[in-house]
C-alpha cells in the first residue's frame, strides 16, 4: 500500500514541527514563522517549562495566529483544555496523558488527535480505535529531546501499516533524533509525518532546512 493512501492519513502528510523550550519568546515565533515559509504544514506547541497557564496560553495564542497566516495547524502537547480554550487545531497526549476517548469527544469533528505510542504497535491500534487521526512512534534515533528515550525498531512502522483496520487507518507519525540524512528511511519504513524539533529550529537556515524536508514528500 502506497504511504500517500487515503487509508493512511493522506492529509496528514509531511513535516511536522515540534517547538523547542525555548525562554525567548520572540525568537521562537521568528522561527517557527521561518519554518512555516519553508513548508512546515503542522506545528506542535510543546511547553515544559516554567511558563504560568496565562503565559502558555498567551503563546500558543500567537502561535495559532502564526499558522493561521500560513495555512498551518497547531496541535498542542500533553494538554486538551489549553487546545478547547485556544480554539487550536488539535492534542497530542503522551502515554498517561489523558484518556484518548475522553479527548476524542471533547475536541469533536474536524479537530486532530494524535497519540504517543513508543514502540507499541497494540498501543497503536487502542489509539486508533479511540479515534486518534495518527500516531506516534520513537525515539528511531538518539534524540537531544529525549536523550533517555528507548529506542524503536524501523520495523515497527511498516508492521503497524501492513495491519487492517475496521475504521480509516492513522496517519503514521514518526518521532526522535530525525535528520535530513535518516529521514528517507522512516518514510521507506511507513511513516508518513515526520516529527522533528532540533534539526529545525538549531538549523542555521530553518526556511531551507524545512522546505529540503518536505522535498522528500514530493520526490
Amino acid at each position: 500500500m502506497n504511504p500517500s493512501d487515503a487509508s493512511y492519513g493522506a492529509v496528514l502528510r509531511g513535516l511536522y514541527a515540534i517547538t523547542p523550550q525555548l525562554d525567548d519568546e520572540t525568537l521562537l515565533l521568528a522561527l517557527t514563522g521561518k519554518l512555516l515559509n519553508g513548508g512546515v504544514r503542522m506545528l506542535q506547541y510543546r511547553d515544559k517549562s516554567g511558563r504560568t497557564p496565562r503565559q502558555r496560553e498567551a503563546l500558543a495564542a500567537r502561535l495559532l495566529d502564526c499558522c493561521r497566516e500560513h495555512g498551518a495547524r497547531l496541535i498542542i502537547n500533553d494538554d486538551l483544555a489549553l487546545a478547547l480554550a485556544t480554539g487550536a487545531d488539535g492534542v497530542h497526549l503522551g502515554v498517561g496523558d489523558g484518556d484518548l476517548a475522553v479527548a476524542r469527544r471533547a475536541l469533536g469533528e474536524g479537530k486532530l488527535l494524535g497519540a504517543t505510542c513508543h514502540a507499541d504497535p497494540a498501543r497503536a491500534r487502542r489509539a486508533a480505535e479511540a479515534g486518534a487521526d495518527y500516531v506516534a512512534f520513537g525515539a528511531f534515533f538518539p534524540s537531544p529531546t529525549k536523550p533517555e528515550a528507548e529506542l524503536a525498531p524501523l520495523e515497527v512502522l511498516s508492521s503497524f501499516r501492513a495491519g487492517g483496520f475496521d475504521r480509516a487507518a492513522p496517519a503514521i507519525c514518526a518521532i526522535g533524533g530525525i535528520t535530513l540524512e535518516n529521514a528517507p528511511e522512516l518514510l521507506r519504513a511507513g511513516a508518513s509525518l515526520l516529527a522533528v524539533s532540533s534539526d529545525l529550529f538549531l538549523a542555521a537556515r530553518p526556511e531551507a532546512r524545512a522546505a529540503a524536508y518536505q522535498s522528500l514528500f514530493n520526490p
